[in-house]
């Protein structure tokens, strides 16, 4: 991993839904989409950026699937369920990584010590120190907490630079851009716009983390090839949140 001067970012958090490692529409895992997103990880590992990944279970399930008709199984369980899942997808995305030559480790906030590490702060530090690209699963552990307030509670504990939030999307819109063809995109927001335009970012006790920390968000399009490294490097791409103040040129 070679240093370049011009990266902005040193450490950081990269979020990715589990939606990200599936075929658009699709539920699973996708050869191809991992292969993709592990290719533009290992170019921004290799600018000099340190660089832990949490990401989501919601292909494999969600537990919203979980209630009305089907709430045979409990909240608390589903959201466990949910946790397991993303182990599943830290594994996937493991060896996609390392099947390009990546080293890695993978950890995890539940025990499951016959795949992966516990999780201790200070260890996953030092992996990336030592250049290993390290994939944080299983949440924070606890059931009714997002995967999305896990990145931030990471972010805070390895002390990232910024969270990187992949999208399909080129950033923050004031609407679905899928459904409003006039929804206009945001080049820069505070965490009290998102909170009070009701913008579908994160949910509200992430930015509420990340605000009272004042731990910028980028929200960016990962679909777009080279995209993680220009965020990385601080380039124009995306949304960034945060403090009017610490606002970078974007």
């Amino acid at each position: 991993m070679s240093e370049t001067a011009d990266l902005r970012y040193r450490r950081v958090i990269l979020k990715l839904s589990g939606e990200s490692l599936a075929e658009s529409g699709k539920r699973g895992i996708s050869g191809a989409e991992m292969a993709t997103i592990s290719n533009q990880i290992k170019l921004a590992h290799e600018s000099g950026c340190q660089i832990a990944i949490v990401n989501g279970g919601g292909n494999i399930l969600r537990g919203a699937q979980f209630s009305g008709a089907n709430a045979t199984v409990g909240e608390a369980t589903a959201h466990y369920m949910g946790m397991l899942a993303t182990v599943i997808n830290s594994l996937a995305l493991q060896d996609a990584l390392e099947s390009i030559g990546m080293p890695t480790r993978v950890m995890s906030a539940l025990p499951v010590d016959k795949v992966a590490e516990k999780f201790i702060r200070r260890r996953a530090i030092r992996h990336l120190e030592k250049g290993r690209v390290v994939i944080l699963s299983g949440g924070i552990g606890c059931p009714f907490v997002t995967t999305d307030t896990a990145a931030a509670q990471r972010a805070l504990e390895i002390d990232a630079d910024v969270i990187l939030k992949a999208t399909r999307v080129d950033g923050v819109y004031s609407d679905d851009p899928e459904i409003n063809p006039h929804a206009v995109l945001y080049d820069q927001l505070s965490y009290q716009d998102v909170i009070t335009k009701k913008l579908r970012v994160m949910d509200a006790t992430a930015i509420a983390l990340c605000s009272e920390h004042s731990k910028p968000i980028l929200v960016f399009n990962f679909k777009r090839d080279g995209n993680i490294v220009r965020a990385v490097r601080g380039e124009t791409v995306g949304t960034w949140i945060g403090d009017p103040k610490d606002s970078q040129t974007h």
